[in-house]
C-alpha cells in the first residue's frame, strides 16, 4: 500500500469514528432530553395532583405517637358498630384486615381484637382519586384512624362480624404502619383445618403459629381463646372468694421438690442449688395448718418432664385450692366440683360470642355437665372398661387411651362432659395421700375428667407428722429433703385436702380443642422456649 493510500484509509477511519461518536453524543442528548421531558410531565402531573387533591387534608400519615396533644376524640369500638349508630358520623381505631380496590372505589375490612366491619371509600365530593388510591395502598395489619359515617345495608355483610353496617369513610389517618410481608396471613391463620386441604388454599401450621406469636395472637378464634381462658381465672377466683376463700401466693423458687419425685428443674441459687416448684402444695398446707381454712392461689408450676404430648407443657398455670373440711374429704370434692359448675355455667352465659368464633374454625360440641356432678369411684370404672373389652388390673393407674375411652363411655351412659373418679388405688398415688379407712389398698383421693382427659387431681392430705413419716418411708423418700414439710403437721393441723387445675388443660377441653398450645400464650414445652 502507498503512504498515500494509508493516510487516507487513516482519515477515512477517523471520519467514521467521529460519525459514530456523533451519533452517540445524539442518541444521549436524546435520552436526555425524553428523562427531562418525562420528569417535567410527571412534576407537573403532580403539581396539577396537588392542586386538585381537595381531599389533601383529609388522609395521610400522622407523625409517630409520642403523646404531643390530647385530643378529646372519642374513638368508637368496632364491636360497637350496630344499627343503632346509623347515620352518625364517628371515629375509629382498627388494623387494616383486608383492602381492595375496585374502580374509583376502595373497600377495607377494619379489624379490633375479635371484630370487623366493613369501609367504603368512593371518589365523590368527600374523597379524591389520590385519597383512595393512597388507602388502596395501605398494608395490611397497620393501624388506621378513620372518621365516617355509620351506614345500614340493605344485605347483610357475611365475610363481618358487623353484619348490618358499613362505614363510609370521609378521613383516614395512619397511625402505625406495617411491613408489607407478614411472616403468616391472618385469614389463612383462621381458615378451618380441613378447608384449607379441600380447596388448595394454605393453613398456618403450630409452629409458624407460635414462632410468630404476635401476629397469631391477633386472630378472632385466638382473641376469643384468651378473653374466654380469662373468664376462667376470673369465675374461679370470684366463686371462690365468694365461699369464703382466701387467695395466697406462694415461693416457686424452692429448696427440695415438692413432689417429691424426679422431674424438677434444678437452678443455682448463690452457692447452692434450688428447684422451681411443681406444684405449691405445701405452701397450700402450711396455710391451713396456720388456720387460712380455705385458700387458693393462681400461678405458675413448673414440670421437667419431656413429654411432647398434645396435652404437656413444662410451665403452666396452676389453679390450686385447699381447704380444712370438719369430718370428710367429700365436703371439699363438693366445694370443688361446685366451682368448676359455677365456671361452666359463667362461661356458657357470658362468653358466647368467643365460644361461637371459636366453633367457627374448630367445631366442636357444646359442653356438657351435671348438677350435682356425677361421682363414680375407681372400682366401677374399672368394671365399665373391662365391659368395654379393656384388660386391666384392679389396682392399675388409667392410661391416657383408657382414660378417653372412659370418658366416651360415661357420656353415653350419664351424658356428661365432667365428672370425678373417686377412690383411686392408694399405690398409684404420692406419700402424702390419706389411706382410706376401710380399704387399705385405696385412697382418699379424686381426679376430674373433662371431655375424657384428667384436669384436677387430689386428694385428702396426710396431716399426722408419725403417719406421714411411714408413708415417706415407704415410697423411698429422702426424709432429710422434706423435713420442713413433715415439721409444719407437729403443732396440730385440721383435716384437710385439695387439688390442682391446669388453667390451659380447662380452657382446650371446654372448648374442644386439640392441643393445649392453643390455649398457652407463650407455650413452654421440651422443644420450646421462645417467643
Amino acid at each position: 500500500m502507498t503512504k498515500e493510500n494509508a493516510q487516507g484509509a487513516g482519515e477515512e477511519e477517523q471520519q467514521a469514528q467521529s460519525k459514530k461518536g456523533l451519533k452517540k453524543q445524539q442518541k444521549e442528548a436524546e435520552k436526555a432530553a425524553k428523562k427531562a421531558e418525562k420528569q417535567a410531565k410527571l412534576a407537573a402531573e403532580q403539581q396539577e395532583a396537588d392542586e386538585d387533591d381537595f381531599a389533601n387534608d383529609s388522609y395521610g400519615i400522622c407523625p409517630m405517637v409520642q403523646s404531643q396533644q390530647k385530643l378529646d376524640r372519642v374513638l368508637v369500638r368496632v364491636q360497637d358498630l350496630t344499627p343503632e349508630k346509623t347515620e352518625q358520623q364517628i371515629w375509629v381505631r382498627a388494623r387494616i384486615h383486608t383492602s381492595r380496590a375496585k374502580g374509583k372505589q376502595c373497600f377495607l375490612v377494619l379489624r379490633h381484637q375479635q371484630f370487623t366491619v366493613q369501609a367504603l371509600l368512593a371518589v365523590g365530593d368527600r374523597a379524591s382519586k389520590q385519597m383512595v388510591k393512597f388507602a388502596a395502598n395501605l398494608t395490611k395489619e397497620s393501624i388506621i384512624d378513620v372518621e365516617a359515617v355509620v351506614k345500614k345495608v340493605e344485605q347483610k355483610i357475611e365475610s363481618c362480624s358487623q353484619q348490618d353496617v358499613e362505614l363510609h369513610v370521609e378521613r383516614i389517618f395512619v397511625i402505625s404502619q406495617s411491613e408489607a410481608r407478614l411472616p403468616l396471613q391472618l385469614e389463612d391463620a383462621v381458615r378451618p383445618e380441613g378447608e384449607g386441604d379441600e380447596e388448595g388454599r394454605a393453613t398456618v401450621n403450630q409452629d409458624t403459629r407460635l414462632d410468630n406469636r404476635v401476629i397469631d395472637l391477633r386472630t378472632t378464634t385466638s382473641q376469643a381463646i384468651f378473653r374466654l381462658q380469662s373468664g376462667v381465672c376470673q369465675l374461679f377466683r370470684d366463686t371462690l372468694i365468694n365461699k369464703g376463700f382466701v387467695e395466697i401466693q406462694t415461693p416457686k423458687i424452692i429448696s427440695a421438690a415438692s413432689e417429691g419425685g424426679a422431674n424438677v428443674f434444678t437452678v443455682s441459687y448463690f452457692k447452692t442449688s434450688a428447684y422451681l416448684a411443681q406444684s405449691p402444695q405445701l405452701y397450700k398446707q402450711m396455710c391451713i395448718c396456720a388456720d387460712f381454712d380455705k385458700v387458693f392461689c393462681v400461678g405458675p408450676v413448673f414440670r421437667a418432664e419431656d413429654s411432647n404430648t398434645h396435652r404437656h407443657l413444662t410451665e403452666f398455670v396452676g389453679l390450686d385450692i385447699e381447704m380444712a373440711f370438719n369430718y370428710h374429704y367429700h365436703e371439699v370434692i363438693d366445694s370443688i366440683t361446685d366451682t368448676m359448675v359455677q365456671i361452666f355455667k359463667g362461661l356458657r352465659d357470658r362468653f358466647q360470642t368467643e365460644i361461637q368464633t371459636v366453633n367457627k374454625q374448630y367445631p366442636s360440641e357444646p359442653f356438657k355437665f351435671l348438677e350435682p356432678t356425677l361421682r363414680l369411684e375407681y372400682k366401677e370404672a374399672v368394671a365399665m372398661l373391662k365391659a368395654a373389652g379393656v384388660e386391666m388390673g384392679d389396682e392399675e393407674d388409667l392410661s391416657t387411651p383408657n382414660e378417653k375411652l372412659l370418658g366416651r363411655l360415661v357420656k353415653e351412659k350419664y351424658d356428661t362432659d365432667f365428672y370425678v373418679l373417686d377412690k383411686y388405688p392408694l399405690a398409684v398415688r404420692p406419700f402424702y395421700t390419706m389411706p382410706d379407712p376401710n380399704n387399705p389398698k385405696y385412697s382418699n383421693s379424686y381426679d376430674m375428667f373433662m371431655r375424657g382427659e384428667e384436669i384436677l387431681s387430689g386428694a385428702q392430705r396426710v396431716h399426722d407428722a408419725q403417719l406421714l413419716t411411714e408413708r415417706a418411708m415407704h415410697h423411698s423418700i429422702d426424709l432429710e429433703k422434706i423435713k420442713a414439710y413433715i415439721d409444719s403437721f407437729r403443732y396440730g393441723a385440721p383435716p384437710h385436702a385439695g387439688g390442682g387445675i391446669g388453667l390451659e388443660r380447662v380452657t382446650m377441653l371446654y372448648l374442644g380443642l386439640h392441643n393445649v398450645r392453643q390455649t398457652s400464650m407463650f407455650p413452654r414445652d421440651p422443644k420450646r422456649l421462645t417467643p
